[in-house]
């Protein structure tokens, strides 16, 4: 038997977090995009809900929370600031890599401290001539005694303000490929690190930039997982984010729709009810519809997840459709504005900007469709 709804507690952590949202976190959604500003107060605040530790152990200070609550939190927190919904997905990135790949040592050390705000984490893969063929990657870690020395650069990397950085280097250059790729754990504070923002159209409160690497000595008890391997713990928490990322572009969209119908009955023309226009009310119904399919397809994959079941199709459906549909009705809401949707007074120039960002990282249309036939016919059916 299927059941869509929530238990009760997930529905009672949903209203709790939607209130948030609204009262928190929303009236400062413009601000910190004019300023571009991190919103560290909303940081501080959601750190004391718990909301950074969601995939940390019970044991570890966290929560302990399954995915689809996690994705609960990252749609009702995205709802009231897009932004905000990024250090709460990154903190859950870390959290499974370490909990699933570090040592006893690694997860004292890094757990609790996710859980409770203390130290932020970048996930460092992109690079200038590898981004959707990420496993080109250039950047070098080469072992020397109890380090490793760290060359290279990360081009886009999200959130480079970061007290860490989760830094995927090529430890193995007789291997292809993803074959000799490991996961460092780096402090920001070593020597021969630095860092820059670009100016995005969107997302300026969140910082995203190059982060270089020059020389820099890494212990090696930094090392997560096992040497040569760290490509696959990235793959395997791209399946996870892809979905949370599908869920905040789908949260600008519900939210927009929500304020758009209220609009339309309100409105007058022509003596009447914007609302009672087809022109106007068909492409309201159409949207809502393609939300409610979209968040049946995220929380499918989602609770996929939470079974250690197979979700890859699934996850790669979300990250390219679910972006794509909600910049869409996001567009479409502005234009039932008219002129003052166009302004900057109202929120929908800003959820578009910030949602079409989505549509690049953590992998294209193109790639997320490439992973789809994959899954659907195999790999020999692959274009490379």
């Amino acid at each position: 038997m299927v059941d869509f709804g929530w238990s009760q507690e997930q529905e009672e952590f949903r209203q709790s977090l939607k209130k948030f949202a609204r009262n928190e976190l929303a009236p400062k959604y413009s601000q910190q995009d004019k300023n571009r500003e991190f919103p560290q107060e909303q940081f501080n605040k959601m750190a004391v809900l718990g909301l950074f530790g969601l995939r940390v152990p019970i044991e570890y200070g966290g929560l302990g929370a399954d995915c689809v609550t996690a994705g609960i939190a990252v749609e009702e927190i995205a709802r009231g600031d897009f932004n905000c919904a990024t250090p709460v997905m990154i903190a859950g990135i870390a959290a499974e890599i370490i909990n699933q790949f570090g040592t006893e040592e690694q997860k004292g050390w890094w757990l609790p401290s996710i859980a409770s705000g203390e130290k932020t984490f970048a996930v460092s893969l992109t690079e200038a001539e590898s981004g959707s063929d990420a496993a080109a990657l250039k950047t070098k870690a080469i072992r020397d005694g109890d380090y490793y020395l760290l060359n290279g650069e990360k081009s886009s990397t999200t959130m480079n303000n970061s007290d860490f950085f989760l830094v995927f280097a090529r430890t193995d250059s007789s291997q292809q490929r993803s074959r000799g790729i490991s996961a460092l754990l780096v402090p920001r504070d070593l020597e021969g690190i630095t860092t820059s923002a670009y100016k995005d159209l969107g997302c300026k409160s969140i910082p995203r930039g190059p982060v270089v690497f020059n020389e820099t000595k890494v212990p090696a008890r930094y090392l997560i997982g096992p040497e040569n391997r760290g490509f696959l713990l990235v793959m395997n928490s791209f399946d996870y984010n892809r979905v949370l990322i599908a869920l905040t572009c789908l949260a600008v969209a519900e939210q927009s729709l929500e304020e758009t119908l209220q609009y339309v009955k309100d409105r007058k023309a022509f003596g009447r009810s914007l609302a009672q226009f087809e022109g106007v009310s068909f492409p309201l119904a159409e949207a809502a519809t393609l939300i409610q399919a979209a968040r049946l397809l995220c929380y499918e994959a989602l609770w996929l997840r939470d079974r250690k079941l197979p979700h890859t199709k699934e996850a790669a459906m979300t990250k390219w459709w679910v972006p794509k549909i909600s910049v869409e009705i996001v567009h479409q809401c502005l234009l039932l504005h008219g002129h003052y949707g166009y302004t900057e007074e109202f929120p929908f120039e800003q959820r578009l900007r910030d949602a079409l960002g989505s549509e690049i990282g953590d992998g294209t249309a193109e790639i997320q469709k490439i992973v789809i036939a994959r899954e659907l016919m195999g790999r020999e059916f692959l274009p490379y």
